[in-house]
């Protein structure tokens, strides 16, 4: 009979182990994470049965989500760092689930034989393809442009993490047919920016430079409607991707993340708005260091010939050292 905890307690250990092996020999993205499950299962399988103290039974699909947790926080740990890793629902030190979410599609998305899969569709390809090449698993051609993944990854992978999916449906993903995309920063603009686009606010930027240390706060997201307000002890409530949400989390969807700010940058950088970056770059580096590891960290981990890196990569070159 196993004991649960000394299970829980070997396991990281034997998959930080595999991935260390595994990378070493050119393994990456799902590859690698489906190469760590059986070394991972091995630990749980020379036990007839394992107990928590109590003495319950555990599940072997209890054991599989447990599996997945220490995986992505492993990836997580190499791409962001030690705080993003523990983080879970907003834990101090961490950048927002957001970026959690981008920077674990990211690096699911790397493939083995070090070919990057291309970020765009055709844009010749026939309308009237089928439904199948568009429901296609890891593919990342399809109608729309991203990256794609297939749900069930996505879902195993955060839901173990604290990541809410819903409630970034719409805003950072879309999900259809069972294939979930990470949206392009192009899509995101309207969204970010509102109607009036980059240049408007690119314009502010450039006359607020030398306010306050967060300039892009209160610019961003300004066609997100406020949850209509309902009379009595009952909460408000409005959508956001779709998705039902309460007046108090619309609220919070205003705040601009990390990884909004980022895109923001990269937008900026795409239009030619070159004094707004700077003033947007700047303010980022007096607020702290998670805007430029996160852009960094991005840069590491997007396609080499995809737009995003392109992006990244230019607005990296215009930071002062």
């Amino acid at each position: 009979m196993g004991d649960w905890a000394d299970v829980l307690r070997e396991l990281p250990n034997r998959v930080g182990d595999w991935m260390e092996r595994l990378q070493g020999e050119g393994i990456r993205g799902a590859d690698l994470v489906f190469a760590c499950i059986g070394p991972a299962l091995e630990i749980f399988s020379r036990h007839t049965k394992v107990e928590t103290a109590d003495g319950r039974e555990v599940a072997l699909a209890e054991y599989l989500e447990k599996v997945w947790e220490v995986v992505g926080r492993s990836a997580l740990a190499q791409v962001l760092g030690t705080a993003e890793a523990k983080a879970r629902n907003g834990a101090a030190g961490a950048v927002e689930e957001d970026a959690r979410l981008t920077a674990l599609f990211l690096w699911t998305l790397q493939s083995t034989n070090g070919e990057q899969a291309d970020a765009t569709s055709d844009e010749g390809e026939d309308e009237e393809s089928s439904d199948e090449d568009e429901n296609e698993e890891g593919s990342s051609r399809g109608k729309a442009k991203g990256f794609t993944l297939v749900f069930d990854v996505v879902h195993r992978f955060a839901q173990p993490l604290g990541i809410e999916l819903p409630k970034r449906e719409g805003r950072v993903i879309e999900t259809k047919k069972g294939v979930v995309r990470l949206l392009p920063i192009a899509e995101r603009a309207k969204q970010l920016f509102g109607e009036d686009g980059a240049h408007a606010v690119a314009a502010r930027l450039e006359q607020e430079a030398a306010v306050g240390t967060n300039p892009l706060q209160g610019m961003l997201f300004p066609d997100l409607e406020a949850a209509p307000k309902v009379r009595g002890r009952g909460r408000g409530r409005g959508t956001l991707g779709g998705v039902e949400v309460s007046d108090e989390s619309l609220a919070a969807a205003r705040e601009a993340t990390t990884l909004d700010r980022v895109h923001a940058a990269m937008l900026l950088q795409a239009g030619g708005r070159t004094n707004a970056l700077r003033a947007l770059v700047k303010a980022e580096q007096e607020r702290g260091p998670d805007f430029l590891r996160l852009a960094n960290a991005f840069s590491a981990l997007y396609p080499n010939g995809s737009e995003e890196k392109r992006l990244l990569d230019a607005m990296l070159l215009a930071v002062p050292r």
